[in-house]
């Protein structure tokens, strides 16, 4: 598990997922239920920070999302 920061690069409202770009360049899968202030969505574009570390889907995922002010 590691601290990361990124941007939000795609998020499906519908479905409740979406994929964010950490800074150094690495695309992470995420699940609404993953932000942290409970809103269960977030803007395409939110500088973000977050954890990563093993998901269901057998790869990292991010979690404990947080937007950046």
């Amino acid at each position: 598990m590691s601290d990361i920061r990124g941007t939000v690069v795609d998020f499906e409202e519908r479905r409740g997922d979406g994929w964010l770009t950490s800074d150094q360049g690495e695309s992470l899968y995420f699940h609404c239920v993953e932000i942290a202030d409970g809103t269960r969505s977030i803007l395409v574009g939110a500088r973000v920070r977050a954890r990563r570390g093993p998901g269901r889907r057998g790869v990292d995922e991010a979690y404990a999302i947080v937007p950046e002010d």
